[in-house]
């Protein structure tokens, strides 16, 4: 694809995604499609949810221009539509967790029977050669694209945080796929959008008077777009990357999935009832404010990403990129609770060096 067409359907991309965060959110507040504080709910003032239909509006009027080179467009929009509708419904009155996992169910056979795509193979992970999955293909494709949307709809804790790890996600698979793959199209018009919401929703004092939550339907869509052009770039006999790599690149949302399901089963809990054992929250317990919390989190999954394309474009053996990530994913909470010990003893030397200078 030409770049300067590209250029054009991110511009577009951006723009639309803005201005319908501005045109949405005086409706948003008409019809209550808002956020209050409360509860686990720790922000300030009704904030209106509208992030997930902007988004989608900017990546979808983006890539429009680009129609006529991108095959299964008609899935991608369906699919996605479904997601952002749900998505929309739970922000405004909680559907039920059975309905939207039925509704996610669906968008998963669009991706899979409508556009072609799904997990055939994990690479070569453990040193036995290319794993191919066989009639495994489609539930592994199921729970995959399940983990990966719901990862990033639970990371989706404090402003800023979902959009940033998204970002870093589909930056390292643009990079891996260039300007001629369609996935990576798709990609960087995505990437666009979410530019275009982070200006409302990013933690500055800037946006304060015009901050914007993405939502339930924000989060599940960002992270089935990831899977999608993941699969795009991983999976066929074009395929870019292996799917160890691509691991890495949303590390810091499947970690915190994981580690909340773990620790909440050991302790004889529902892994799937809300809680306040996030990543994000035991950051904020060490004193943290928002904006350090997104920073953390935000750099630790840039070293991630960076760290995978480097040991891509060096040759290392996806055996070792596998450990590694494994390692990672069982240590993530003690590094995570390190860096929050640190953050204490920062706290507690700036208070009494204070102290001695009063």
């Amino acid at each position: 694809m030409s770049e300067p067409l590209l250029v054009a359907a991110m511009t577009i991309s951006f723009v639309v995604t803005t201005g319908f965060v501005f045109a949405l959110r005086p409706v948003a507040r008409s019809v209550r499609l808002v956020d209050q504080p409360g509860g686990r709910k720790s922000h300030v003032g009704i904030v209106p949810i509208v992030g997930g239909i902007a988004m989608f509006c900017g990546l979808f009027a983006g890539l429009s221009l680009v129609a006529a080179e991108l095959p299964n467009l008609s899935s991608l929009f369906v699919a996605s539509a479904l997601l952002v509708a749900i998505g929309v419904v739970d922000d405004k009155y909680l559907v039920p967790a059975g309905v939207r996992m039925l509704i996610q169910l669906a968008a998963i056979l669009i991706m899979v029977y409508g556009a072609g795509l799904a997990l055939g193979t994990l690479g070569n992970p453990f040193a036995l050669g290319e794993t191919r999955l066989g009639v495994l293909t489609l539930p592994m494709t199921v729970l995959v694209t399940l983990t990966v949307v719901n990862a990033y709809n639970l990371v989706d804790g404090v402003d800023g945080l979902a959009g940033a790890l998204a970002l870093i996600a589909l930056l390292a698979l643009a990079l891996v796929g260039g300007t001629a793959l369609t996935s990576s199209v798709i990609a960087m018009t995505l990437i666009a959008a979410i530019c275009g919401f982070l200006l409302f929703n990013f933690p500055t004092p800037f946006n304060r008077n015009v901050r914007t939550f993405m939502g339930d339907a924000g989060s599940t869509f960002l992270g089935f777009l990831i899977v999608w052009v993941t699969l795009g770039l991983s999976q066929g006999e074009a395929r870019a990357i292996s799917p160890v790599f691509c691991l890495w690149f949303a590390a810091v949302p499947i970690f915190d999935l994981f580690t909340c399901v773990v620790r909440r089963s050991m302790a004889g809990k529902s892994p799937f009832k809300p809680g306040r054992d996030h990543f994000h929250h035991t950051l904020k317990r060490g004193g943290m404010g928002v904006r350090q919390v997104v920073g953390t989190l935000t750099g630790l999954q840039l070293v991630y990403a960076l760290a995978a394309l480097a040991a891509f474009r060096l040759g290392v053996p996806e055996p070792v990129m596998f450990a590694a990530w494994a390692v990672l994913a069982a240590t993530q909470r003690m590094i995570i609770c390190a860096i929050r010990r640190q953050h204490r003893i920062w706290i507690i030397g700036r208070k009494r060096s204070r102290s001695a200078h009063v």
